[in-house]
């Protein structure tokens, strides 16, 4: 049976998720709609996902009000852990802070490891190493590497659309 604590935290989930859905869509109002590569207009994406948003905030609420949300532990909702929240904070910050420094493929590629120290030390709480040793960070390092060059060069070269760079060539 679902706790009354449990059943209010679930609806202000599900509340906050309908909220941003909202609040993209605010935001989607006011981009142009003319229709541009492929017919598709500069507002068609984030209306997708907005619309998206809401259809799964509306699933959250009915689920939090009947059911509560389907396999979830009671005991999940012990503490947070901050220091992996403070790692992935510093990524999404560094990355927004030195893009246009670093250029795209590099701030995305430390925004990914950074990440990554987080989830890894959430995973191992307690552990002496937490998967800070060099092998990892490499590991990391290559991954987020492999995955922002396609992104980048994807947007860059094939689609126009202008992303920072570190150099004016175009590929990194």
């Amino acid at each position: 049976m679902l706790s009354q604590r449990s059943r209010r935290q679930q609806t202000l989930v599900a509340t906050g998720t309908i909220v941003l859905a909202l609040g993209m869509a605010w935001g989607a109002w006011d981009i142009p709609s003319e229709a541009g590569y492929s017919g598709v207009g500069p507002n068609f994406l984030p209306w997708l996902v907005s619309s998206a948003l809401l259809v799964c905030g509306g699933v959250l609420l009915w689920e939090a009000r009947t059911t509560g949300f389907a396999a979830m532990d009671e005991a999940l909702g012990e503490t947070p852990y901050w220091p992996g929240f403070v790692w992935m904070s510093t990524g999404l910050l560094l990355n927004a802070a030195l893009i246009t420094t670093l250029g795209f493929i590099l701030s995305c590629t430390l925004c990914f490891v950074l990440a990554c120290r987080g989830l890894r030390q959430a995973e191992r709480v307690g552990s002496e190493t937490a998967g800070l040793d060099l092998r990892s960070w490499g590991h990391d390092t290559v991954i987020g590497f492999l995955i922002a060059a396609p992104v980048y060069w994807m947007f860059t070269q094939f689609l126009a659309i202008n992303l920072p760079g570190l150099t004016n060539t175009g590929w990194i």
